[in-house]
């Protein structure tokens, strides 16, 4: 949505086009007021302010001196300038400055919003060329080593992507066709001088290595890399299509431990490696992995320069960890995130992995219990509670040593546990929202007369102003400056109706500065002028 800042000097000016222009209706969800150029110039550096409509000549900062500023500091920002001057100099120098446009006052509202319009579709032209084919394709090729990278990750650690979106993401970054192929990992692990680089060298290491990879390998096999969570360079390679799987069985060994003496020899470094067995992708891709680590964990260990080749009948070999409960995203990050359906779904995933393989297992049945209560008691104590306190006598299982002896009893325990905490939480937080808008309401009726600007009721509930914005706009359907003019139109209204005021010191009680900017706002609300109100209705 568009936010808008109007700046004059002149308040009545100001306070007119805010309050009695329907802004709503072109999808401006916020307009901001400043009396100054150097008040403009604070709300600029708070808020996220998409169009400035601008006074030419004023006190302090001028207008052109603002729009100078405006496109030095915020070029994405438009202005718009409004004068009471015909001088083509000044319209000449704005147009210099690189104003949207130029409003000889005084303005309809018909050729103020006709203006805005047309600057609100320059800007969203802008934004879709930002976001158009072409920019975001220039951006992928930056970003392709990361990309790639990010995404084998992805599939290493066991994350599922249907075969469709697999094989557009591997498109977009411009991979070679793994699907169905058979494939095998190589691990590298830097060691001994490499290990005393600081992060910029040893990035530089790592990407020689890479590229000697790409250029040992190149001949005979396709090959995709990541650094892994451990910091082992992890590539998956296939055979080119033009090679059999019969040819020279031997090459991959022979090629890698060339790897590792030219590693030695030019870079001054020792690696250890090792080759996976021959598995398909993708499907055995996380398989593979997992064997790998065990393998260097178990085999390897602590020693350096190694190389080693892991047996066909690995593969065969099926790991008897759970898969589920420590493939991304992990149940911390998705309670962190509040994504409550995303939890109950990576449970269900996991209670039904259970089913299939671990039925039995009652120590299988323990890890599982024992990493979500973690997850439970780590998301409830992050938000300053105490576990009993959100799950209720379901807590007591926690407490009875073994509390479950079935997969479907820890299964009930968990979603039962999960619907709690999310209740509580989601409780908590409306209640929290509903204070804060009283409380944001009794300041505005208190302070009508003086200062009930954005940025004053921000201030008195400590909170950033675009917050306090947004949440009030969630949680009643109203923008802020709606439910402040509908206050003081109320009121208005009852004080012509009861009192005996002038209308004069009735605007001043509602805080307009002019009695013709209230006159202005009441006929634009109730159609009619406050004195004509006064006399049908009193």
């Amino acid at each position: 949505m568009i936010q808008l800042l109007i700046v004059d000097d002149e308040a009545h000016v100001v306070d007119r086009f805010h309050a009695t222009i329907d802004w709503a209706s072109l999808g401006i969800e916020q307009v901001f007021k400043a009396y100054s150029g150097k008040e403009a110039l604070d709300l600029l550096e708070q808020f996220s302010i998409d169009i400035v409509i601008t006074d030419i000549q004023m006190p302090g900062i001028s207008g052109l001196q603002l729009i100078a500023e405006i496109n030095l500091r915020w070029q994405k920002t438009k202005c718009i300038l409004l004068s009471g001057y015909s001088d083509f100099n000044y319209a000449k120098e704005a147009i210099l400055q690189g104003t949207e446009d130029y409003l000889l006052k005084p303005v309809t509202e018909k050729d103020l919003l006709a203006t805005v319009k047309r600057v609100m579709d320059k800007l969203q032209k802008e934004w879709q060329e930002v976001f158009s084919k072409q920019r975001l394709t220039y951006t992928v090729k930056e970003n392709l080593p990361l990309l790639r990278g990010n995404l084998l990750n992805d599939l290493l650690q066991g994350r599922k992507l249907t075969e469709q979106s697999l094989r557009e993401k591997m498109q977009m970054l411009e991979l070679p066709d793994f699907h169905e192929r058979t494939c095998v990992l190589m691990m590298i692990r830097l060691e001994s001088d490499f290990l005393e680089y600081d992060i910029s060298h040893l990035s530089l290491m790592e990407y020689a290595i890479s590229n000697m990879v790409e250029e040992l390998f190149a001949e005979k096999f396709d090959s995709w890399h990541t650094k892994d969570a451990h910091d082992y360079l992890v590539f998956v390679m296939k055979r080119k299509q033009l090679i059999s799987d019969n040819e020279d069985p031997a090459w991959l060994e022979r090629t890698a431990s060339v790897l590792q003496s030219a590693v030695n020899n030019y870079l001054k470094g020792k690696i250890s490696i090792l080759l996976s067995s021959w598995g398909e992708f993708p499907s055995d891709i996380t398989t593979l992995y997992n064997s790998s680590l065990s393998a260097f964990r178990k085999r390897i260990g602590s020693e350096h320069e190694l190389f080693m080749r892991l047996g066909d009948e690995s593969v065969q070999t099926e790991l008897s960890a759970l898969q589920r409960l420590y493939e991304p995203p992990t149940l911390n990050h998705l309670l962190e995130a509040a994504r409550w359906e995303d939890t109950e779904e990576k449970l269900s995933l996991i209670f039904d992995e259970m089913e299939a393989k671990f039925s039995e297992s009652q120590e299988h049945l323990l890890e599982v219990y024992f990493s979500v209560a973690s997850a439970f008691a780590y998301i409830a104590h992050k938000n300053g509670r105490q576990l009993h306190q959100l799950i209720g006598s379901d807590y007591d299982r926690m407490t009875e040593g073994i509390p479950f002896r079935t997969v479907n009893q820890l299964r009930e325990w968990s979603i039962r546990s999960l619907h709690r905490m999310r209740e509580d939480m989601d409780q908590e937080r409306m209640d929290s929202r509903v204070t804060l808008i009283n409380d944001i309401r009794s300041f505005i009726d208190q302070h009508l007369a003086s200062d009930v600007s954005l940025q004053s009721i921000a201030d008195h509930v400590y909170l950033h102003p675009v917050y306090v914005s947004k949440i009030y706009k969630l949680e009643t359907s109203e923008n802020l400056s709606d439910y402040v003019n509908r206050v003081r139109m109320d009121k208005a209204a009852y004080l012509l109706k009861n009192g005996h005021d002038k209308i004069y010191e009735i605007a001043t009680q509602l805080g307009y500065q002019r009695p013709h900017s209230f006159n202005h706002a009441f006929k634009k609300h109730y159609g009619m002028t406050p004195q004509e109100y006064r006399d049908q209705y009193s």
